[in-house]
């Protein structure tokens, strides 16, 4: 089959462009190029249509089996390729994941003999959960075989909202609810922050009482050990200064001599025709510099020759920080800190009564807005609700289940519950015999009941699912005549829009396929494999010929289905 151009008539969708295959079950080689429209895959019973199946799902997610690796292979691989366009759900999966978010999506899984599986995202290692996700936003199967999207209860309110172009309004209850939860949030928080306060009161108003006392600075702890140091050591430097002074002053003292140096050079400089003048400006500069020297030195001198009992106050000082901070503990540095986030616990304690008044009134407000908008949502999802079962009802009777019933609920949650999707929970229901109860689709109807009802839900709400791969498998069980006739319509009307893949053996819905394909197993030697083929022209008449009349074609057979194709055209 050759690859054409993929046509995406919907923003947002996605198609599957390609599977390849190897070593699974019966299929040794085989690569499909799919198209957009009704694909139709027909085949005997037993060719292989259901290792098709198989092979898509394990490249999304599906349980990894043993049994699927072809006899004598090393490994099943299955490589699925699908074409992305506009702003498709699995773009922010991929960027999620930190994937390259391209507008090509390749997921590969293997399987090996011992059931062990590995999977790739575009060529990248990847976990089978993200392939399933990743699944969900890409294919819907539907029929004998797993199916999850509107059979999943949980997706019907969106599935709703989309069909009657809700998604603004539920993304504005969806953040009014959060800005609800938010107030509402604040205000638990303040009031375990009260609880907890009051619970302290006794002990911080002692603890803020002691530190106001003690009075700590940052830095203070650093700045009093340097002292102490000092202080340690000051009969030594007593009398190390004391001995520099009197070198550097006194009858021979530095000072003396410099002065004494300059006046002598300074009475023959004239003489020295400038040769003295450097000289004797470095000797000035050095007496500044003296002078600097010993006026710091006294400095010195006088904050180390302080009282005695100095070290004892300064050591009481610094002891009491650091018993403080080890009865808190904290570093010394944090006990300022620590004071201020006690002493705003004990404010916040008296200024409860205001703080969680307002919290309260602006809780309600929110909730009251959420509430609002949640109830005018939950009015038009009545509405829409009303008018979608209206018209897949009319879906019904040409289906051969003009017996069948669809109900969309729509019932009010209790508060506890409200969320951001609402105060609403939507459920799709189904009851296929009259005087029934309606009960969930997946517990009611029967696989080939189910695909039908999941067909005329898709014809409905072909355009508001960014799925664009539906897959159906024999959605014509137990059916015939003018019901496969309409089912057959139906499924060609939905490859308008979306790209269908159907496994069939009805000849009348194989008669509306855009593209058939042919599942067929061909012997080499003693060995046995499946492969498909793309029917066409007489090709194609004859295989619809077959599904007519059996193993033996007759020209009446042959007839009919010429008649079949043509009624497509």
């Amino acid at each position: 089959m050759d690859q054409q151009s993929l046509e995406l008539p919907v923003l947002g969708r996605s198609v599957l462009a390609s599977l390849t295959i190897r070593d699974v079950v019966l299929i040794e080689r085989l690569t499909l190029n799919f198209r957009t429209g009704l694909c139709v895959l027909t085949g005997e019973t037993g060719a292989g249509k259901s290792i098709l199946l198989d092979a898509l799902g394990l490249a999304l997610g599906a349980r990894a089996d043993s049994g699927l690796v072809r006899q004598g292979a090393d490994q099943a691989s299955v490589t699925a390729e699908f074409e992305l366009r506009g702003d498709h759900p699995a773009l922010a999966i991929l960027r999620e994941q930190g994937l390259d978010d391209e507008d090509r999506l390749i997921v590969r899984r293997t399987v090996s003999p011992d059931g062990r599986s590995r999977a790739w995202v575009n060529d990248q290692s990847a976990s089978v959960t993200l392939l399933k996700r990743l699944g969900e936003e890409l294919v819907e199967v539907h029929g004998q075989f797993d199916t999850h999207g509107l059979l999943n209860p949980q997706t019907h309110r969106g599935v709703l909202d989309a069909y009657a172009g809700l998604e603004r309004d539920a993304e504005k209850v969806a953040s009014l609810h959060r800005d609800w939860r938010k107030v509402e949030d604040a205000r638990a928080n303040a009031e375990q922050e009260i609880a907890r306060a009051r619970q302290e009161e006794d002990y911080l108003r002692h603890a803020v009482a002691e530190l106001d006392a003690l009075a700590p600075k940052p830095g203070e702890e650093a700045e009093l050990s340097e002292t102490r140091a000092v202080l340690t050591h000051r009969e030594k430097l007593v009398e190390a200064m004391n001995a520099a002074f009197a070198d550097l002053s006194g009858d021979r003292g530095v000072e003396r001599a410099l002065a004494s140096a300059i006046r002598t050079l300074t009475r023959i400089a004239e003489k020295a025709g400038g040769k003295l003048d450097p000289v004797i400006a470095a000797l000035d500069r050095a007496a500044n510099e003296a002078a600097e020297g010993i006026a710091a030195l006294q400095a010195a001198s006088a904050d180390v020759d302080m009282d005695p009992q100095a070290l004892e106050k300064l050591e009481d000082r610094l002891f009491a920080l650091r018993a403080a901070a080890r009865k808190h503990g904290v570093d010394v540095d944090a006990l300022s800190a620590l004071r201020k986030d006690m002493a705003d616990r004990l404010l916040l304690i008296e200024d409860q009564g205001d703080l969680l008044t307002r919290l309260a009134k602006e809780a309600e407000a929110a909730r009251e807005a959420y509430r609002k908008a949640a109830e005018k949502l939950g009015k038009a999802r009545r509405s829409a609700a009303a008018e979608l079962d209206k018209v897949v009802a009319a879906e019904l009777p040409p289906l051969k289940m003009e017996k069948a019933r669809f109900r969309t609920t729509v019932e009010p949650l209790d508060p506890a519950d409200w969320g951001p999707a609402g105060i609403d929970r939507v459920a799709f229901q189904v009851a296929t015999n009259p005087g029934s109860a309606p009960g969930a689709l997946n517990k009611i109807a029967s696989g080939g009941e189910l695909a039908r009802f999941m067909l005329a839900l898709k014809v409905v709400l072909a355009q508001t699912s960014t799925v664009g791969t539906l897959v159906f498998d024999e959605v014509d069980t137990g059916i015939g005549g003018a019901v496969a006739a309409a089912v057959g319509e139906r499924l060609e009307k939905l490859g308008h829009g979306l790209q269908v893949l159907v496994v069939t053996h009805s000849p009348q819905v194989a008669a509306r396929g855009a593209v058939h394909l042919k599942v067929q197993k061909t012997a080499k030697g003693n060995q046995v494999t499946t492969g498909v083929a793309e029917l066409d022209g007489g090709d194609r008449q004859e295989e619809i010929a077959r599904m007519l009349s059996g193993a033996t074609v007759t020209a009446e057979a042959r007839a009919a289905a010429a008649s079949l194709i043509a009624g497509r055209a």
